[in-house]
């Protein structure tokens, strides 16, 4: 059973969260302060975090940074919750290294749909997978991955991201697909999600960013890999 934190101030709203998730068979832990979300997500390692931003004690970005700083929750994922909807506290959310972003009033079953698709991601195959790409390295069963054989840190989202690149190299994948396929979800409105991790996915690649190419009204290629 996967275990949720839901740290977020408003009773209401984590109790309507908490419902769904405990109808859905999630196990869930309830946080209504920054520090107390901080202490409990370090100490009970959830599999999930859905963070409000809006905190007493601690901020969410505040929350967040400590979480990214601790080898026990530095690659948790996270869902932001807020009412801060417009673009650019989108980007900002998604550019601070956050899985998935949702502005309130939300749809419970939208939520619970977000929720999937980051936890099918997380959950690695049974045995280890490895797949080799030029300089990238995959293990898909600890989502561990290998930049020229050095452990580089991604998120669950950026390995699947870059894997599912990886496995159709040459061949130009298109946003929708990718939004479906890493996501769970495709419309205009989230495209710029895509964009923003790509963006930190490629400086997190480094030098080797070149291999993740733009093609320009399709989406998104890596380069074939020279014989």
């Amino acid at each position: 059973m996967h275990r949720i934190l839901i740290v977020e101030d408003e009773r209401d709203i984590a109790d309507l969260i908490g419902f769904n998730l405990l109808r859905a068979g999630y196990e869930i832990i309830k946080a209504h302060d920054g520090i107390e979300g901080t202490d409990l997500a370090l100490r009970e390692r959830p599999d999930l975090i859905l963070l409000d931003l809006m905190l007493p004690g601690r901020d969410g970005y505040g929350v967040f940074r400590e979480l990214r700083r601790d080898p026990r929750t530095v690659n948790t994922p996270v869902i932001m919750l807020t009412a801060r909807a417009q673009t650019e506290d989108r980007i900002q959310g998604l550019e601070a290294g956050a899985d998935d972003y949702l502005t309130k009033p939300f749809s419970p079953k939208e939520l619970m749909l977000r929720v999937q698709a980051i936890l099918k991601r997380t959950d690695g195959p049974p045995g280890a997978v490895d797949f080799t790409y030029g300089p990238f390295r995959f293990d898909k069963n600890s989502l561990k991955f290998y930049l020229d054989n050095e452990p580089t840190e991604l998120t669950a989202t950026e390995f699947k991201l870059l894997l599912f690149l990886c496995e159709r190299s040459g061949k130009p994948q298109d946003r929708n697909d990718l939004l479906r396929t890493v996501w769970g979800y495709s419309d205009a409105t989230h495209s710029r999600t895509l964009d923003t991790h790509m963006k930190r996915l490629r400086q997190k690649l480094g030098t080797h960013g070149t291999w993740v190419e733009t093609i320009r009204g399709i989406g998104y290629c890596v380069a074939k890999a020279s014989a």
